[in-house]
């Protein structure tokens, strides 16, 4: 089997599913700038050299998830030999070589994006957004716990497989963020929208955030909001990475999420030094 050669754009915050375990969402770039999406992969239980990062180049082998009607949904045919780093993309020349990838194809208009994910003939379901302007960063508490049926399930598979018995330092479910962090944004024809980030790099954030203020959870979300408004925001040329949840993809009157965010200085920006 050819191994697919993607660049990794996206891993989203680690949720928990019965049949799979705790999951990461990974998504990236063709060579050619299309997308492709790549679950289930149980990314902390991959063997160091296995761990991408954030614009490494991987080779896997993939193979169409029939099961995701959503075109770009790939799942790993091995999980055990999947994956190959074979190259990253680092930040030089203002993410030059990254910005030649990630921007062939970017939206700013999110009635067009919608419209494209509900086109039968298209389903998209991935895609580059460039709001017009960010008008706020916001934080929301929600439900501090993983669903206790589900962790209860992860915990007896363990068990029954007795896959950590022997080990010395057995695996530990992620902590679920207790907040919903979202955007506030309009597009080009002024629509405003309010969606929420699942960023892997925003809860580790917030986590981060939470140890260095003591536990304090309102100087960490302050912290957040900091790093996402008052720079990336403000500071950046801010593009969205956007994605559907398949249950709420031809339900939702607005099925996208933010996955992640592409953030390079801006270019007026770059005179200045």
């Amino acid at each position: 089997m050819a191994k697919t050669k993607v660049l990794i754009a996206v891993k989203t915050y680690p949720t928990l599913a019965s049949k799979y375990d705790e999951l990461v969402c990974t998504a990236g770039f063709r060579e050619d700038g299309t997308w492709v999406r790549i679950y289930p992969i149980p990314f902390r239980k991959l063997d160091y050299d296995k761990q991408y990062k954030k614009y490494d180049w991987v080779e896997i082998d993939l193979v169409r998830n029939f099961k995701d009607f959503r075109p770009e949904s790939y799942r790993p045919y091995s999980i055990e030999n999947a994956i190959d780093i074979v190259g990253h993309i680092d930040t030089t020349n203002n993410w030059q070589l990254r910005k030649e990838i990630v921007l062939k194809n970017v939206y700013t208009n999110l009635d067009t994006l919608i419209a494209d994910a509900k086109d039968d003939s298209k389903r998209t379901s991935l895609a580059v957004f460039k709001p017009t302007q960010i008008l706020n960063f916001i934080s929301v508490p929600v439900e501090r716990k993983w669903d206790k049926t589900k962790l209860d399930n992860l915990k007896a598979k363990a068990l029954q497989l007795n896959l950590f018995a022997n080990s010395d330092n057995p695996f530990e479910v992620v902590n679920k963020v207790p907040y919903e962090f979202s955007f506030v944004f309009l597009d080009d024809d002024g629509h405003k929208s309010t969606l929420m980030i699942e960023d892997w790099e925003t809860g580790q954030l917030f986590w981060n955030c939470l140890k260095h203020h003591d536990g304090n959870e309102q100087k960490a979300c302050a912290d957040v909001k900091k790093k996402y408004f008052d720079d990336f925001a403000k500071t950046k040329d801010l593009y969205f990475y956007l994605g559907t949840t398949r249950n709420f993809h031809f339900i939702a009157p607005n099925p996208f999420i933010i996955i992640g965010t592409f953030h390079p200085r801006k270019e007026d920006q770059l005179s200045l030094f």
